[in-house]
């Protein structure tokens, strides 16, 4: 009986943190320079890739802003709802092999993230190779 007991709780333990280490849902975004909070993104999976939307701009002041600089189908369309992350493919601990927009510039990176731990993600955007980009680090939000 102690045995089964034990597989039990060794197998929810395995499950609770396997869903643990999902880079899914929703993230608080900090700003760079300021280190204050500028926006709620939701990752999101479609069709076995991972996405992310913004679900939220904190500062009340931009909450309307649209992407001017954007290109093609975002152009003027509000920054709330855009979809500025697509497309990351899951390889081992990380997701990449995809593409993130900063809706400011409307410049397209290349893109990876990796969970730091259960609630920091680290979110890396270059162009050609990782090692010339910029990491910003997401915080989950409950």
């Amino acid at each position: 009986m102690k045995s089964i007991i034990t597989i039990v709780a060794l197998s929810l333990l395995t499950i609770s943190s396997a869903f643990a280490q999902d880079v899914f849902g929703k993230w608080k975004t900090v700003d760079d320079k300021t280190g204050e909070a500028k926006s709620i993104l939701e990752i999101f999976e479609k069709d076995g890739k991972a996405y992310g939307r913004v679900l939220e701009i904190l500062n009340k002041e931009h909450k309307d802003d649209v992407c001017e600089e954007c290109e093609g189908e975002n152009k003027g369309k509000p920054i709330e709802g855009l979809v500025i992350m697509k497309a990351l493919e899951k390889d081992d601990n990380e997701w990449n092999d995809g593409t993130i927009m900063d809706p400011e510039s409307g410049k397209e990176y290349s893109c990876y993230i990796k969970l730091q731990s259960n609630d920091k993600l680290k979110v890396r955007g270059y162009l050609g190779f990782a090692a010339l980009g910029r990491t910003q680090y997401w915080y989950r939000v409950q």
